[in-house]
């Protein structure tokens, strides 16, 4: 399976910030969405979930060669500001979620089991989610995407807030994801993206760019990108 994006573009009155881009991403990997704030990363994610509309292009899942649409179950979507229904405990939210989801869920655990997958303490299950941390709430966004299994996961800078524990956490968990899904995982954070994963592409003046895996540890490649980037934000 591949998410097929091509000839993406995207305006904001007379500012083009995405630029003609075309790009295969595989099921299996992690995608390091890298670029400075403000490049763009968002509006792409954006356009994907089909939040806002796309001024050109298009974008499919190809299945062995089989071209469809993407539906809204297609696409997980994880917010850097975590967003959740802070009237209701954790415990509430998810059997909520469970219940409206259940048909599709595959493997159904209890809730209890899915509070274990992401090391969520058991005197903090019955809370309000409105007295979480912003580390707890990302948790929960996390977890109802492992619940769904979309086929696309897009995650926009959720770990750059987090504490190093909660953050380490996150990593390892995203890590044991893949293998089912595309999931891209924007940042501006390169030693971030590095560590986590297994292609890097920068969103460098609207379009999109694979960085050659073998240049990955080279001191030199990195200032280069550094200094890419740079240039951008003084475009």
């Amino acid at each position: 399976m591949e998410l097929v994006i091509e000839g993406l573009s995207k305006y904001f009155e007379k500012k083009e910030v995405l630029r003609d881009i075309t790009f295969r991403f595989q099921k299996g990997k992690i995608y390091g969405l890298l670029g400075r704030n403000g490049a763009g990363k968002t509006t792409l994610f954006n356009c994907l979930n089909r939040d806002i509309k796309t001024d050109g292009g298009d974008f499919y899942i190809d299945e062995a060669g089989q071209r469809r649409e993407t539906t809204a179950d297609d696409i997980g979507y994880v917010l850097s500001t975590p967003t959740v229904p802070e009237f209701l405990t954790g415990r509430e939210f998810l059997k909520f979620f469970i219940d409206i989801n259940q048909k599709n869920i595959q493997d159904l655990k209890s809730i209890d089991e899915y509070f274990e997958i992401i090391n969520l303490a058991e005197e903090d299950r019955d809370k309000l989610l409105k007295d979480y941390s912003h580390g707890m709430k990302n948790k929960m966004q996390m977890l109802v995407n492992i619940i769904a299994k979309p086929h696309i996961l897009l995650l926009d800078e959720p770990l750059t807030s987090l504490d190093v524990v909660v953050a380490e956490e996150m990593k390892q968990l995203l890590k044991t994801l893949k293998e089912d899904q595309i999931i891209i995982f924007s940042t501006h954070i390169m030693e971030l993206a590095l560590d986590l994963c297994d292609e890097i592409v920068i969103l460098n003046h609207g379009k999109l760019e694979l960085v050659d895996q073998e240049n990955l540890n080279n001191e030199e490649f990195k200032n280069k990108i550094i200094d890419t980037l740079r240039e951008e934000s003084h475009a």
